[in-house]
């Protein structure tokens, strides 16, 4: 059976789907007498340097790496790897 252009689906559809985006900056582990004693201005030590790639998710699944940007007031992330489809399966 032959395949073409005409007889292939179109994925448009897709398109607007909606896909859950997370960027993780890092993490820890803390007891829970420290966490309940945190405030506002409490600072938690994560677990990567300041300078480290942060880790872009889409729907619990990692895609991509990145550095964290100031664009006008928001953080946003620019992408400097994309991860292979073999990559963290």
């Amino acid at each position: 059976m032959s395949t073409t252009a005409e007889s292939i689906p179109s994925l448009e559809f897709l398109l607007d789907v909606p896909i859950k985006l997370t960027v993780e900056l890092g993490s820890c582990q803390i007891s829970m007498r420290d966490l309940l004693q945190l405030n506002v201005g409490s600072v938690v030590q994560l677990d990567k340097s300041a300078n480290a790639s942060v880790d872009l998710y889409v729907n619990q699944k990692l895609v991509a790496r990145g550095e964290v940007v100031v664009v006008e007031e928001n953080f946003g992330i620019k992408i400097t790897e994309i991860m292979s489809r073999t990559a963290g399966t």
